[in-house]
């Protein structure tokens, strides 16, 4: 079976998707369509050269969005998911691929989901850090000890965690794991701690976006972060998508399900090959691609 899988943030790139606005009519059409609806021009920071631009999640979330479901368009009829899925962010660009809201909807719904991240992250300061070599479990046991909030936030791939918490508590998380064992707790450079109890002022900003957006029956079941199963319920898929910004990005958990249920080839479609990679350090048989 064909799954097809959306990156996060992290995966942008100075001139990401200047190639698709020159090439395809559809893209053009749909890049005028983003800088009209996000009332800024994503397109001249896009198609820069300064990385920093792109690095405000502003910015970041729906360029990623907006590359990844534009790939997926201009693959015509050489898309055809049996199964999708994205990390974090990618989440979203599954939903679009997956036909349960369209490619403007989406856009609107990244783009409140940013500046409502973005808020949090002034409201409460946090961050969060990536802990190489360690068993899932461990790494649970050491952010449970710890007095504040700390959580194991993104199940990369078997031995690649990121935690996600207050600020003293990530350093704090960071010295512990690394007394127990890990061969690297790096403190990341990120805006706040996403997929944390302290992005609940975001989750209840971009709920409302959520509840008011009308969400279909998807084309194949999304594996979705949460809970890491094939959801074809739109009830169940607005749940989840809410939950998602305070739990865990359980994508280890997703790919082994997607496996279980079937899958023998991944494509990536957005910017990088991040996903490619930790499919492949989930199950070295699987076969990857970019998708373009």
């Amino acid at each position: 079976m064909k799954a097809y899988v959306f990156p996060g943030q992290g995966a942008q790139f100075p001139g990401m998707g200047k190639d698709l606005y020159e090439n395809s009519d559809l893209a053009k059409k749909r890049f005028e369509q983003a800088n009209e609806i996000l009332g800024f021009s994503i397109t001249d920071i896009m198609f820069g050269e300064d990385p920093e631009a792109l690095k405000e999640t502003r910015v970041t979330q729906p360029a990623i969005f907006l590359h990844a479901t534009l790939l997926s368009e201009v693959m015509g009829d050489r898309f055809q998911p049996e199964m999708v899925a994205g990390h974090s962010l990618g989440e979203f660009s599954a939903l679009v691929a997956a036909g349960v809201f369209p490619f403007e909807n989406g856009l609107r719904l990244v783009q409140e989901r940013a500046l409502a991240m973005q808020a949090a992250c002034d409201e409460v300061p946090g961050t969060m850090a990536a802990i190489l070599g360690l068993d899932d479990q461990v790494v649970e046991s050491v952010c449970e000890a710890i007095s504040g909030v700390v959580i194991a936030a993104n199940y990369n791939c078997p031995g690649q965690l990121v935690i996600s918490g207050a600020i003293d508590a990530i350093d704090e998380a960071c010295a512990a794991l690394t007394e127990a064992g890990a061969r690297r707790a790096l403190v990341l450079p990120v805006g706040g701690a996403f997929h944390s109890p302290l992005m609940a002022p975001a989750k209840a900003r971009l709920a409302k976006a959520i509840e008011n957006t009308p969400f279909s029956t998807p084309t194949c079941p999304v594996y979705q972060n949460v809970c890491a199963t094939g959801i074809k319920n739109p009830e169940t898929l607005k749940t989840n998508l809410i939950e998602q910004l305070t739990a865990p990005v359980r994508w280890t958990q997703t790919v082994q399900q997607m496996i279980a249920d079937g899958a023998t080839h991944f494509t990536e479609v957005g910017p990088g090959k991040v996903l490619q990679g930790l499919v492949k350090k989930i199950d070295r048989s699987m076969e990857t691609e970019s998708g373009s």
